[in-house]
């Protein structure tokens, strides 16, 4: 299935957050029973786990700003201070895939979870990666996993991911499904709003997909060229030949060197 160029830019924007979750590391110490039970703070922390969060926090800030290499370092020095921090591989799987290295990523996700089975954000990105190798139903699975555990908090983005993926497959209804519950849980992502538009023009849903794209271009600094010409090949579908000129005039006027504009100018709206 060849898979749809601007869905997969859009989303690859979207698609790699690093959620880490804090490094919160609980004493084991047995307290007796006639002891009360003190508050756990930063004191209590072994000192090498202190090492670990302090080198993941600039392993974090240097992955965020595309220093993948030195991000590496920094991770592979919070692992050496602490083994067992799943964090660590989870950011190490990230990183490895940006690098190209997909062995070493997956082993990083699949060690991430050895360590921490309930770590949606590790199930997230693993499934992300995974629909990158187009590996789609295991992709789905690992989603679905993610969705599953009791008070994930980063629902809305895993529906995302999980629709693009499912419409990279070609399973546009379940793209659709998906990508309507992410958008009902978080109607402000110009990311959700925008791949929903795509699928719907993708199924012939012409009118709703307008409705979707609209309130993206609605914003200024969230539009762009993928929007703009989407907007246009949705008004041009309708029948809408003033629409669809308003939508590719803004796109010669802002991206006037953007692939969206060149097709614009081609008149190549089946492109």
């Amino acid at each position: 299935m060849k898979t749809n160029l601007r869905l997969r830019i859009v989303m690859l924007t979207a698609g790699l957050v690093v959620l880490l979750a804090a490094c919160q590391q609980v004493s084991t110490r047995v307290v007796p029973a006639n002891e009360t039970r003190d508050r756990i703070t930063a004191s209590d922390e072994p000192e090498p786990q202190k090492r670990a969060r302090a080198r993941m926090e600039l392993a974090s800030a240097y992955f965020s700003r595309g220093q993948m290499t030195t991000a590496l370092d920094q991770v592979k020095l919070a692992i050496a201070a602490d083994p067992l921090y799943g964090d660590a591989f989870n950011l190490r799987g990230l990183i490895y895939a940006n690098l190209g290295d997909t062995a070493l990523a997956e082993e990083s996700f699949k060690r991430a979870l050895q360590l921490n089975a309930r770590d949606a954000d590790s199930m997230h990105n693993y499934g992300w990666y995974l629909c990158q190798q187009q590996r789609y139903g295991e992709a789905n699975a690992m989603f679905n996993q993610a969705l599953g555990i009791t008070q994930y908090r980063g629902i809305a983005r895993t529906l995302l991911a999980q629709g693009v993926c499912q419409a990279h497959a070609g399973q546009l209804a379940e793209a659709e499904a998906s990508l309507a519950r992410a958008y009902e849980l978080d109607p402000s992502s110009p990311f959700t709003a925008t791949n929903l538009s795509e699928v719907l023009y993708r199924r012939g849903e012409f009118e709703r997909a307008r409705f979707y794209v609209r309130r993206v271009n609605a914003l200024p600094d969230v539009a762009n060229a993928q929007t703009l010409w989407l907007a246009a090949r949705i008004e041009n579908k309708l029948g809408n030949r003033q629409g669809a000129s308003e939508f590719g005039a803004q796109l010669r006027n802002r991206f006037p060197d953007s692939r969206e504009a060149g097709a614009f100018a081609r008149s190549a709206f089946d492109e």
